[in-house]
């Protein structure tokens, strides 16, 4: 099903929550909301699913206006990041419950829930749990399940709120890999929320970047990271090392050091920033006279495969972050407090609206 929202908006007094936000959901595709605590996100899923209602604007499902339907009749399976399993009652229960509670023309045969339920168990690999409790499932086991529940119901759109918000980093990272596996089989369209940046980039077909009520950048995982449209973009999606200074003829001047502002040509005399993440920055000895900005090594930390550098320039003791290969930093046998170059092999400058 194809979901579509137009022109919202939303305030709780002072506070805008969505403002004039317009955005399409392809037909069987994972969209990841993506964005700080407070951008709009889960106020937006909400009003996608019926259980907040818009000020101002519609939300369209297969092209029709949905804005006003009850949630029941809009037809989405919704998985809370607290998992909101009924603790008195059964894995299978708890799956059936959607089921069991419809209007009795629309109501399953007992044999009918009983293949159904056995079925969806089978899907989330869960089946040896039915007569388990939730009390007595692990935190990822529990989200399976939920996941479950939601999807007894057929919905016409899955909406997943934070779905692995409460469980650790390891397990987090088994379920969205088991999640993007499992979209791929059902292929239901699917809207779900997250501030975490890997998580999106690594399960998401798109991704929706919002930041104070407003949609900052929509496209493809790829897309977004290596071509943001804003700084907050920038900033948001990983580490980032800025270099601020003007803009002028195709060169920012940061403090002194010259770096290319590639489809600058045109701009003069405009306050500007350089982005560069720390993967982007070449690392060399020190060379009198050679190309790159002069910077003291602080401090070297591996991690796995990983150098993480952290440099300070030696002109204004700004703190520069860089990550190179193991290999190379054995190779350059780094000394803390030695003198380095960096170089940025891929810098993307942001010019303020206004010349300054």
């Amino acid at each position: 099903m194809s979901i579509a929202v137009n022109q919202l908006h939303k305030r709780f007094g002072n506070f805008t929550a969505l403002d004039n936000v317009s955005l399409d959901f392809p037909n069987g595709e994972l969209t990841a909301l993506l964005g700080p605590s407070g951008c709009g996100k889960t106020t937006l899923l909400r009003i996608i699913a019926g259980l907040e209602y818009a000020d101002q604007g519609q939300v369209l499902l297969d092209g029709e206006d949905a804005s006003n339907q009850h949630v029941r009749e809009r037809q989405v399976g919704f998985v809370f990041q607290h998992y909101a399993l009924f603790k008195h009652m059964t894995i299978f229960e708890n799956i059936a419950f959607g089921l069991r509670v419809k209007p009795r023309h629309l109501r399953p045969t007992e044999a009918q829930i009983k293949e159904k339920v056995t079925k969806l168990l089978e899907l989330v690999q869960l089946d040896w749990l039915a007569d388990r409790y939730p009390p007595q499932l692990s935190g990822g086991q529990r989200q399976r399940i939920a996941l479950a529940r939601a999807l007894a119901v057929e919905p016409r759109v899955l909406l997943l709120d934070e779905p692995f918000g409460a469980l650790d980093a390891k397990v987090r990272k088994e379920l969205r890999r088991w999640l993007r596996r499992l979209h791929d089989e059902l292929h239901v369209t699917s809207i779900f929320v997250t501030h975490d940046q890997e998580e999106a980039l690594e399960v998401a077909d798109q991704i929706v970047v919002m930041n104070h009520g407003k949609v900052e950048q929509v496209g493809a995982p790829n897309e977004v990271y290596q071509h943001p449209a804003t700084p907050f973009v920038y900033g948001f999606l990983g580490n980032v090392n800025l270099f601020h200074g003007r803009v002028h003829e195709g060169i920012l001047d940061a403090d002194g050091v010259a770096f290319a502002a590639p489809g600058h040509a045109e701009t003069r005399d405009a306050i500007g920033t350089g982005y560069v993440r720390p993967h982007e920055l070449e690392i060399d000895r020190y060379t009198a006279g050679a190309e790159g900005l002069p910077v003291k090594l602080r401090r070297v930390h591996g991690i796995g495969p990983l150098a993480q550098l952290e440099l300070v320039r030696e002109d204004n003791g700004q703190l520069i972050e860089a990550m190179i290969s193991a290999e190379r930093a054995v190779h350059l046998t780094l000394q803390v407090g030695e003198i380095l170059l960096v170089k940025p092999k891929r810098l993307h400058v942001f010019v303020e609206n206004l010349p300054a």
